[in-house]
């Protein structure tokens, strides 16, 4: 398979309507989904301000962080993955068989010599972080110079930027929108030459999204404050919380909740001090298996809060209305829907009185 990979300003793109996500299982295609109607190659389509141009749907994938894998694998296309990393916790169960069959290069960041190695026809990319123009594991140049292409989901470069005034994680200039991963979705099924498979999927997901939608509403109570914590570089350090414009803003949005922390910024370190004067009636934190940082054990996190002078004394822990939910469910991911089910059930089945 040959390409062409070309720097290009990204074009604006109007969001998709919203649309929801991930499946808890995976439908067979059914014959209907399989007569589908093929790609036309060569495929041409921009992707985070690269030009990409196949001449024939890929062989051989290496996907780069866990919701790219669980995509690539929710579209039945295992036997055309040769590796993965970068992963928070265990594989969705409907997906851990064809998972199992498929090289883990690394839990965290392999290197560029690890993927190089498997001759990957597509590097499949969940963060610039990982493949961008700083990538741990390879810049778009990088992977160029040996005729593979590179494709970032569009959630970590459409209405987002990194810059040297954000953390990492970088700054949303757009809220982000579930539509950011069905767009991710048919574009990778046209490049799979999956479109059918695609489709359905999309069509699934949307069932799903109107359901949790009709769920929260029935358990939507008065404006309830929120902070989301994912980690932390070190437990006594600031913690990493939402800032308004990524996916807990969407899903505070969906269940009516308030997030305190008003910054684009989509992961920013703030102090427990300032998270104490706004005083959340809950606090959302994150269960995983990544142990990069300390805060990454949701045992320590609980402990931490219970135990330290200033977060000890916060309402939500008062009350312990504190919910623990996938972290895979607060990033850009098939998983979103999971966290809107999630918190929404803890607050249907939450009767803790308020403090006085």
């Amino acid at each position: 398979m040959r390409f062409v990979c070309v720097n290009s300003a990204m074009p604006a793109r109007r969001l998709m309507p919203l649309l929801g996500l991930f499946l808890l299982s995976i439908v067979p295609f059914s014959s209907a989904a399989e007569a589908e109607e093929h790609t036309a190659y060569p495929l041409t389509l921009k992707n985070c301000g690269h030009t990409l141009t196949f001449t024939s749907a890929p062989k051989r994938a290496v996907t780069l962080g866990q919701a790219s894998t669980e995509l690539l694998l929710s579209l039945g296309l295992a036997d055309r993955m040769v590796g993965t990393g970068i992963w928070f916790g265990p594989v969705q169960p409907t997906l851990k068989a064809d998972n199992d069959k498929i090289p883990r290069l690394a839990d965290n960041a392999p290197s560029f010599e690890a993927v190089a190695s498997t001759v990957p026809d597509l590097v499949a990319a969940q963060y610039t972080y990982h493949v961008g123009p700083n990538g741990e594991v390879a810049t778009f140049e990088q992977l160029a110079s040996l005729g593979i292409p590179a494709y970032v989901a569009p959630s970590d470069c459409e209405g987002k930027e990194v810059t040297a005034t954000s953390n990492a994680d970088g700054s949303r200039t757009k809220p982000f929108t579930l539509g950011l991963i069905t767009q991710e979705i048919q574009e990778l099924a046209r490049i799979f030459d999956v479109q059918s498979r695609g489709e359905v999927l999309v069509h699934q997901l949307e069932r799903r999204l109107e359901r949790a939608v009709a769920g929260a509403r029935q358990h939507r109570r008065s404006p309830q404050s929120v902070a989301y914590w994912f980690s932390s570089s070190r437990l006594e350090g600031d913690p990493w919380v939402a800032g308004q414009q990524g996916v807990p803003a969407y899903i505070s949005q969906v269940l009516g909740l308030d997030n305190i922390i008003q910054s684009n910024d989509e992961w920013p370190s703030v102090s427990w001090e300032h998270i104490a004067a706004k005083d959340p009636d809950l606090i959302v934190i994150t269960r995983m298996d990544r142990r990069l940082y300390p805060a990454d054990d949701v045992e320590k996190k609980l402990a931490f809060l219970r135990s330290d002078p200033v977060t000890r004394q916060l309402k939500a822990v008062r009350n312990n209305q504190i919910i623990i939910v996938d972290a895979q469910s607060l990033n850009p991911s098939m998983r979103v829907l999971d966290g809107i089910e999630a918190i929404s059930k803890a607050l249907a089945t939450s009767h803790t009185e308020p403090s006085r």
